[in-house]
């Protein structure tokens, strides 16, 4: 009888565990789709915003030359310029 009642509550774990986060609007600015693509692929966009009082150009520059390096992220360099220029002119220090 007991497993009844398990077996019917298992279909409501998914929906209990999901996060409702709210969504994440940068500035409406030119790389913003890049951005998103990128960037929101991996983590929440939220990191931006979150970090852009610390950062500054150079320290941009330095995060998303990060992501590729350290973490791999398969950015070819005409985005990550395109990723880097939107950070340092929308969310830099």
């Amino acid at each position: 009888m007991r497993w009844i009642a398990i077996v019917a509550t298992l279909p409501l774990i998914p929906a209990l565990a999901r996060a409702e986060e709210p969504a994440v609007h940068l500035k409406q600015a030119p790389g913003r789709d890049v951005i998103e693509g990128y960037c929101g692929a991996c983590h929440s966009l939220d990191y931006i915003m979150m970090n852009s009082p610390f950062l500054d150009a150079a320290r941009w520059d330095a995060e998303v030359a990060k992501m590729i390096k350290a973490y791999g992220a398969p950015i070819d360099p005409a985005d990550a310029k395109t990723i880097g220029d939107y950070l340092k002119q929308n969310y830099g220090e």
